[in-house]
C-alpha cells in the first residue's frame, strides 16, 4: 500500500526506487522478513526507505522523518520495535541488491586503469553508545593507557575508486576482525576489475582465495605487502619488477613483485613493496603501478564521507548490536544515493565526479527533496525537473579546483608539555582557596 502522496521524479523516494525497486523489496521481505500477523499501517518497504531517509538527515526524529516521507504518523517506539524485529538477513539482501558498480568508461575515465575498473577494499569501525545492551555485547579494546571509551562495530566496504561508490559491504558482529568481514566481498568483485588493498590484504591466504574464486583470472589485484613476507625470486624483469613464488598451505603461487621508494618533495624516502597479478610488464610498468597504488587512499576519503559528512553525531544512536549493524547498513545505502546525485551533478557541470563536493551535494539535495515532498500537487513535473537541474548546476558551479600537489609535515604545532598524564579522574569538592604571595623588592 503506497502512502497518500504521489512522489515525483527528483524526490528521495524516486532516487531510492532507482537503487532498489519496491518489487525487489517486497520479494526480500516475503522471503526473509518477519511473519505478518495483520496488514501493517506502514509497509516494510516504506519503513525501510524511511529509515534510510532518516539516517541521511542531520535533524529530526525517526518518526518525524518517516512522516515527512510517507505521510504516516507512527510513534518512535513503534517504529524502533518494528525495525528491531527485522532479521539481519533482510539488510544483507538489500545491500546486495541496491549496491553495485556505476562507473562508465566514457563518462568516468578516472575510475578505470586502462580497461580495468579500479576497486578499493578496506575496513573501518563505528563507535556504539554505552547502553546496557551494548555493554553486554561489546568488549572494549584496551590501549596503552586504558580501555577505549566506546565499543566498536566493524565494517568492510568494496568501493569504486574515482566515484567513491559502495559496490558491496559486510557489517560484522561484535569482535569480528577485518579479515573475517572482507572474505565475503571477494565473491562480489565486478568482472575486469583491479582491486587495490593495503598490507592487511597483501597476504598469501588472500591471494589464494582470489585465485580460487576466479581461476579464469579476470579479476586482478595490486596489494601492498609487509617487508617480512618471504618469497622466492624466479626472474627479474627489465622494468625492475620480478616474478616471485610464495607458498600458501603447501602449494606455490607465482606473482609479480614490485619494490620501490616513495616520498614527497623534500621529505624522506618511504619503502613500498607491492604484489600484483598484472603479468605484462610492458603494458603495466612497475613505476606506473607504484604511482597507481596511491589511489587506494581514496577509500579513506570514502569513510570520511560516510562517518563525518553523512552523520551529525560521533556515536551510532542504536541501542543494541543488531540495530547498530542496521544503522551502518542504512548509512551505506544513503551514501550510495548521494553518490548517484553527485554523478548527475558532475555530468551537468561536465567535470570529474570527485571535483564535486560530497558534503555540498548532500546539503543542497536534502532541502530539495523536502521541498518536492511538501509541494506535491503544486508544481508540475516540468517545473520540478527544471528546479532540480538548477540546483545541480548550482552545486557544479562550486566544483573543487584541481588538487595542489602539496602535503603537510607530519608534526604538531605544539608538542606535548610537562603536564602529568591523566590515568584516572579525581575530584575535589569545596571552595577555591586563595593565598597571597608577598611581593619582594
Amino acid at each position: 500500500m503506497r502512502s497518500k502522496f504521489q512522489f515525483s521524479t527528483g524526490d528521495f523516494q524516486s532516487n531510492w526506487d532507482q537503487r532498489i525497486s519496491p518489487t525487489q523489496l517486497e520479494n526480500i521481505f516475503r522471503q526473509f522478513g518477519p511473519r505478518k500477523r495483520r496488514p501493517p499501517v506502514l509497509p516494510l518497504s516504506q519503513l525501510f526507505a524511511g529509515y534510510v531517509f532518516h539516517v541521511q538527515r542531520a535533524s529530526g526524529s525517526f518518526a518525524s522523518n518517516v512522516k515527512l516521507l510517507t505521510g504516516q504518523q507512527i510513534t518512535d517506539s513503534a517504529l524502533s520495535q518494528r525495525r528491531g524485529n527485522i532479521p539481519w538477513m533482510v539488510f544483507e539482501r538489500i545491500l546486495d541488491c541496491a549496491l553495485g558498480p556505476k562507473a562508465d568508461p566514457t563518462k568516468h575515465p578516472g575510475a578505470f586503469y586502462g580497461d580495468l575498473r579500479l576497486m578499493g577494499i578496506d575496513g573501518s569501525q563505528f563507535s556504539v553508545s554505552n547502553t546496557p545492551q551494548n555493554k553486554k555485547s561489546f568488549i572494549k579494546a584496551a590501549s596503552r593507557r586504558m580501555k577505549s571509551a566506546f565499543g566498536k562495530l566493524g565494517v568492510c566496504v568494496l568501493t569504486e575508486l574515482g566515484l567513491h561508490n559502495p559496490v558491496a559491504a559486510s557489517v560484522g558482529a561484535a569482535g569480528m576482525s577485518e579479515q573475517e568481514l572482507s572474505q565475503p566481498l571477494i565473491d562480489k568483485l565486478p568482472p575486469k576489475s583491479l582491486l587495490l588493498g593495503d598490507r592487511a590484504y597483501g597476504l598469501g591466504c588472500w591471494i589464494k582465495r582470489i585465485k580460487e574464486a576466479y581461476p579464469q583470472g579476470d579479476r586482478d589485484f595490486l596489494f601492498r605487502v609487509k617487508s617480512t613476507c618471504k618469497t622466492k625470486v624466479l626472474e627479474v624483469l627489465p622494468d625492475g619488477s620480478a616474478w616471485v613464488e610464495i607458498r600458501v598451505d603447501g602449494r606455490t603461487i607465482q606473482l609479480r613483485e614490485i619494490r620501490g621508494q616513495v616520498r614527497r618533495p623534500g621529505a624522506k624516502w618511504s619503502e613500498v613493496r607491492l604484489w600484483t597479478s598484472l603479468r605484462d610488464w610492458k603494458t603495466h610498468e612497475a613505476k606506473e603501478l607504484l604511482a597507481l597504488y596511491a589511489r587506494r587512499w581514496e577509500h579513506e576519503i570514502f569513510y570520511k564521507e560516510l562517518k563525518v559528512d553523512m552523520r551529525s553525531a560521533e556515536l551510532l544512536s542504536s541501542h543494541t548490536e543488531t540495530t547498530a549493524a542496521q544503522e551502518i547498513a542504512a548509512l551505506i545505502l544513503a551514501h550510495a544515493i548521494v553518490v548517484d546525485q553527485r554523478m548527475a551533478v558532475a555530468e551537468e557541470g561536465e567535470v570529474d565526479v570527485l571535483r564535486i563536493s560530497f558534503r555540498k551535494t548532500l546539503e543542497y539535495m536534502e532541502p530539495l527533496w523536502l521541498i518536492i515532498q511538501c509541494s506535491e500537487g503544486l508544481l508540475t513535473g516540468k517545473q520540478i525537473h527544471e528546479m532540480t537541474r538548477r540546483i545541480m548546476a548550482q552545486i557544479a558551479a562550486y566544483a573543487i579546483p584541481p588538487r595542489r600537489k602539496r602535503s603537510c609535515p607530519r608534526a604538531v604545532r605544539k608538542p606535548i608539555g610537562s603536564w602529568p598524564r591523566l590515568l584516572k579522574n579525581t575530584y575535589q569538592n569545596g571552595d577555591t582557596e586563595w593565598i597571597v604571595s608577598p611581593i619582594k623588592n
